[in-house]
């Protein structure tokens, strides 16, 4: 039998479900795609620049930092994820110095990143609100909130 989850074992009927934040959803998104895109370019580099660099040094950094990125989702809820993806924008940008391409790759991802932050924070917010706003209403409202239909 499989292993029940901490909010699995947790779980009791009627409870109301966590809100997944919106800004993870949207940082989650853009570091899954620039992984794909840093495997890729590690792929056009040992193509391009195999006799100017050891093709162990090209795969080796170029897929540890798509992993990296992968695993960088799984921290985006901690304080520091956020930062750390930052960080990950700007090795992204510094890859350019290998393959000047990557400059241009990497400045769009952190425009990506950027917005998708920003974004994730005001939809973050906003439903923060409209939750507040529904239960300061079903606390006026018990009648019509209960059954959900007005007399």
């Amino acid at each position: 039998m499989a292993r029940l989850t901490k909010a699995q074992r947790e779980w009791r009927p009627g409870m109301p479900k966590k809100r997944r934040s919106t800004k993870v959803m949207f940082a989650s998104t853009v570091l899954l795609l620039e992984a794909f895109v840093m495997f890729f370019a590690t792929l056009a580099v040992f193509g391009l620049r195999r006799g100017e660099f050891p093709p162990a040094l090209i795969l080796g950094v170029g897929i540890a930092l798509s992993a990296v990125m992968v695993l960088a989702c799984a921290v985006l809820r901690k304080p520091w994820g956020i930062g750390l993806g930052w960080v990950l924008q700007v090795v992204l940008i510094l890859t350019g110095i290998i393959e000047p391409a990557m400059f241009l790759v990497g400045v769009l991802f952190g425009i990506c990143w950027w917005y998708g932050i920003r974004t994730g924070i005001r939809i973050d917010r906003e439903a923060g609100e409209r939750e507040r706003e529904q239960a300061a209403w079903e606390a006026a409202h018990p009648d019509q909130a209960a059954g959900g239909q007005a007399p």
